[in-house]
């Protein structure tokens, strides 16, 4: 723990150090990271229900524009991830691994400005608050909160583009909250039921009994549907498992109950124009676990065939929040 609240100590200082002087967009970003051996904090234990903690990492960087990371998505070699941050910027880069195959770093990391429709790129929050990111084939798909929409960007080519096209969302505007809008967007396997179709799942813009809004943007099923509203939880972001299920991430923060983080696993074939789904519950975390304000989930398949899970959070830049990755194995 000693060596914990040392390394902590150090990030801070060079976060101070550096100030502001090294947030340049599209420069590549030196990232420092500390392995994390324990998912329940002191215990040595590595299996939760069907899931396998493999290891973590806490990450800083001299880069001031490194952290409010939304979304990742991992690129079929399971090594080069594609990333957003809800400032209006991409996150680009690939894992390291140590001789025991767990992760040990990020390399080649580059911070670049996101474009909109005109071209036009925005620092900060408000116009482009980039939340959920999705790969669907030759285009990267793109939720915003706040001016609620997908955007769909080339890929590849996303870096230097501006976005090529908006997607219609089906949910009316005047019920996407504030804050509150697109967390998540997924893609379905084309081999599932939903044929390859884009999905959508509001944080906490609701329906009349408090569920919250979802749509398939494509395909035979398109149309709105609800993710039941279970507790104090708001999804952050989704992905879709091989066989067609969709993993969603929530996220649970409030001075009754603290942080706390979940993971349900819900069936393809439940979702469906109409229908209010909710899911097996894979695992739940709250302070007692070496989490944060957990918001990016991606699964892909490893090397051996298994299919792996990440986790990213978002330190909201602030000295009192981590940026975390943290891989599990599914066991089925």
């Amino acid at each position: 723990m000693a060596f914990e609240n040392l390394f902590r100590a150090a990030l801070v200082v060079l976060g101070l150090a550096t100030g502001f002087s090294g947030a340049y967009a599209g420069e590549p970003a030196k990232v420092i990271s500390r392995q994390i051996s324990d998912f329940h904090i002191g215990r040595d234990e590595t299996r939760f229900g069907p899931l396998e903690f493999l290891g973590g990492l806490e990450m800083v960087s001299s880069n001031s524009l490194f952290g409010s990371l939304s979304s990742i998505r991992m690129r079929p070699d399971g090594k080069s991830f594609v990333g957003v941050l809800d400032t209006g910027h991409w996150l680009t880069g690939s894992i390291e691994r140590d001789a025991k195959g767990r992760l040990s770093g990020l390399s080649d990391v580059e911070i670049t400005a996101m474009r909109d429709r005109v071209g036009r790129a925005y620092e900060g929050k408000g116009h482009m608050d980039a939340e959920g990111l999705a790969l669907d084939g030759d285009r990267i798909l793109v939720s915003f909160e706040q001016n609620h929409r997908v955007d769909a960007y080339p890929d590849p080519g996303f870096l230097d583009s501006r976005a090529i096209s908006t997607i219609g969302i089906l949910i009316p505007r005047d019920e996407m909250r504030a804050n509150r809008g697109l967390e998540t967007v997924a893609v379905a396997p084309a081999s599932s039921p939903l044929k390859g179709a884009p999905v959508i799942v509001a944080e906490r813009s609701v329906d009349e009994d408090g569920n919250r809004l979802a749509a398939i943007l494509d395909g035979h099923l398109k149309g709105q549907f609800a993710v039941e509203n279970d507790g104090s939880f708001d999804p952050t972001d989704g992905t879709f498992l091989p066989g067609g299920d969709l993993l969603l991430l929530e996220r649970r923060f409030n001075m009754a109950e603290g942080i706390g983080m979940r993971i349900r696993r819900i069936k393809g074939a439940d979702i469906k124009p109409g229908a209010i789904v909710n899911g097996e519950l894979l695992v739940e975390g709250n302070f007692n676990y070496n989490i944060d304000n957990m918001e990016g989930i991606d699964a892909f398949r490893a090397a051996d065939g298994t299919t792996h899970i990440i986790l990213v959070s978002d330190d909201n830049h602030s000295i009192l929040q981590r940026n975390l990755m943290l891989e599990f194995r599914l066991i089925d």
